[in-house]
């Protein structure tokens, strides 16, 4: 069994879908505005996990979103081969990062504000 799929609430999938497309630099799977359906995948696996932009129009998506954003908490882990290069790569893209780049025992890791309610944790794993 592996993971095919997983969502990140958002307020507006197309607005969602425009930054992780043209600014976190995804690719798209399915994108249809009217039905709200919002997909991307990575350009380095774009047969791997997809990541569905997910309204969250739900008072319960709403509310977890919120509260992991309000205690500063990453609901998503990315990963890069090269964490320096895609930090610089986003900041020069207006990105704002809670967290730069820092080692840790297991590699590095950064958080950043992906503008739709979401701290993301982006990592490179040490070899």
């Amino acid at each position: 069994m592996k993971i095919k799929m997983t969502s990140i609430p958002v307020p507006n999938p197309s607005a969602a879908f425009k930054h992780y497309t043209e600014v976190l630099g995804f690719q798209e799977l399915l994108f249809d505005p009217e039905a709200q359906l919002a997909i991307v995948v990575s350009p380095h696996d774009p047969q791997g996990t997809s990541l569905m932009l997910e309204p969250n129009s739900n008072p319960i998506s709403k509310n977890y979103q919120t509260a992991l954003y309000d205690q500063r908490i990453p609901i998503m882990t990315f990963s890069t081969e090269n964490l320096k290069e895609e930090y610089v790569r986003l900041i020069n893209l207006d990105v704002k990062f809670l967290k730069e780049p820092t080692q840790e025992d297991w590699g590095q890791e950064a958080i950043f504000d992906d503008n739709h309610g979401n701290y993301i944790q982006l990592i490179q794993e040490d070899s």
